[in-house]
């Protein structure tokens, strides 16, 4: 077994002279093994087991004060530090209180086991769970290769929209509810400053650039996410389906964020998880909600609008039914 070497990084800034390379980078063999920065550490410690990373420094940031705090205000809105666990998220009756849809996504993430060790910036820099992906007996187009086994093979778990290139799916559940709610990402750069990044802005999808799927750079640390205030008539629901009603990969998510005054939609926010290489928003049945108000007749309405691109593969077909169902399900338990 290769030898590791382990760095116990206590700031930011110490982190960041030890790291020279994001873990998308120390998956191309080519471009050496690096120093990759871990937290919770679970998807560094599966890609290690599967062969499929061999760094040759490890810099820990779980211990860096500052970044395991949730902070809420009224007027600025909630920050989650980067090293919160979901675990936190899920204690937390702030969120619970004012941004279900996020607490939903959190408690139906992976086991209990697991959400006390995973951290929020980890989940969302994860790499994706395509077993192609994850196999190191296939050079597939997300690691260098020309070809997306999963198009001809074993594809009921993957993705039937924007699937042309690749089909894999974010692995992220938390990160469809953040989509939802317009969170923004605050990242420490090398430089010794900081920039905030959308969530609409973080993702890459695969016709971009098939090697990473966040924009990430080395030495580059998510410190927090920032979602806006919580607005009066403002309701969220967030949905989950998977293959098991204890814990799985999602087969399908869906987050609605609804800004309503008495019967009216004023804004409103559909994003999808597990339907595309990236969590997507469903912009065409957002409008639909907000010139038709909120309905049993326009939850119907919106959800087979949010279906219209769909192109799903051989075994994936089923997932088309599922999103219709759990989108118009999770609208109307908004109101």
């Amino acid at each position: 077994m290769k030898k590791i070497s382990w760095f116990e990084a206590t700031s930011i800034e110490e982190a960041q002279r030890e790291t020279n390379a994001t873990v998308s980078e120390v998956l191309d063999k080519e471009s050496g093994n690096g120093a990759i920065i871990k937290s919770g550490g679970i998807d560094v410690l599966d890609l290690m087991k599967e062969s499929l990373i061999a760094p040759d420094k490890i810099v820990n940031i779980r211990n860096i004060p500052d970044l395991d705090q949730i902070e809420y205000d009224t007027k600025k809105g909630l920050k989650v530090g980067a090293n919160v666990t979901l675990a936190q998220i899920e204690s937390s009756a702030d969120i619970k209180s004012n941004y279900l849809a996020l607490h939903q996504s959190v408690a139906k993430a992976a086991t209990p086991q697991l959400r006390n060790m995973s951290t929020i910036g980890g989940n969302l820099a994860q790499r994706t769970r395509c077993w192609y992906f994850r196999s190191i007996d296939h050079s597939c187009f997300r690691k260098g290769g020309t070809t997306c086994f999963a198009k001809n093979g074993e594809n009921e778990y993957h993705a039937i929209i924007d699937n042309g290139s690749c089909s894999s799916v974010y692995a992220s559940s938390v990160a469809t509810a953040l989509l939802a709610f317009e969170a923004t990402l605050d990242i420490a750069t090398p430089d010794g400053k900081s920039k905030q990044i959308k969530m609409d802005e973080f993702f890459v999808p695969p016709w971009v650039d098939s090697s990473k799927e966040n924009v990430l750079k080395p030495g580059e640390i998510i410190t927090a996410v920032m979602v806006p205030p919580f607005k009066k008539g403002t309701k969220s629901y967030y949905i989950k389906q998977g293959a098991r009603a204890s814990y799985d990969w999602a087969l399908a998510d869906v987050a609605i964020v609804l800004e309503m005054s008495g019967t009216r939609c004023k804004n409103a926010k559909i994003s999808l998880g597990a339907a595309a290489p990236i969590p997507i928003r469903a912009e065409n049945a957002e409008a639909i909600l907000t010139e038709e108000g909120v309905s049993q007749a326009s939850a119907a309405k919106a959800a087979e609008s949010a279906m219209e691109k769909a192109n799903p593969l051989e075994k994936n077909g089923y997932k088309v039914a599922i999103f219709k169902t759990i989108i118009k399900r999770a609208i109307e338990r908004t109101v």
